[in-house]
């Protein structure tokens, strides 16, 4: 399992809020920071119809690329949210995924505490990632 992974803890608040604040549908988002140190998470619009999908809208995409470039950042990856299944990648999110080597974060409000798992896309599958929350 991939370790090294900082996480800022505003960024996992930032995430748990946005995927409270859009269940019971699933909420999606940037991962942005530096090499493997993610500093913040940016929200973006779920243009999916069905509440247990999520498609990231590419303008959300692009403004965020750019905003990130603009502060010497990049995306890292991507984040959504299970509001009512575990932390762990769905079939469909394996079938969708087209990012080789970004990282995902997923957060469960399946149960309280919110569970929130790191996963890096390696080949067509996601292998989980440790992370540790910094300030």
């Amino acid at each position: 399992m991939e370790c090294g992974i900082q996480l800022a803890r505003g960024a996992l608040e930032t995430v748990l809020a946005h995927a409270r604040a859009e269940a019971p549908r699933e909420c999606c988002g940037f991962l942005v920071g530096k090499t493997s140190a993610i500093r913040d998470a940016v929200a973006a619009h779920n243009l999916a119809a069905a509440p247990t999908r999520f498609l990231v809208d590419p303008q959300d995409h692009i403004n965020t690329l750019r905003a990130a470039r603009q502060r010497g950042s990049e995306i890292l990856g991507f984040y959504h949210s299970h509001p009512s299944t575990p932390a762990w990648p769905s079939e469909t999110d394996r079938a969708e995924a087209s990012y080789p080597g970004y990282l995902c974060l997923i957060v469960s409000l399946a149960a309280e505490p919110a569970d929130a798992r790191l996963f890096r896309l390696v080949g067509e599958n996601f292998a989980e990632v440790q992370f540790v929350t910094i300030d």
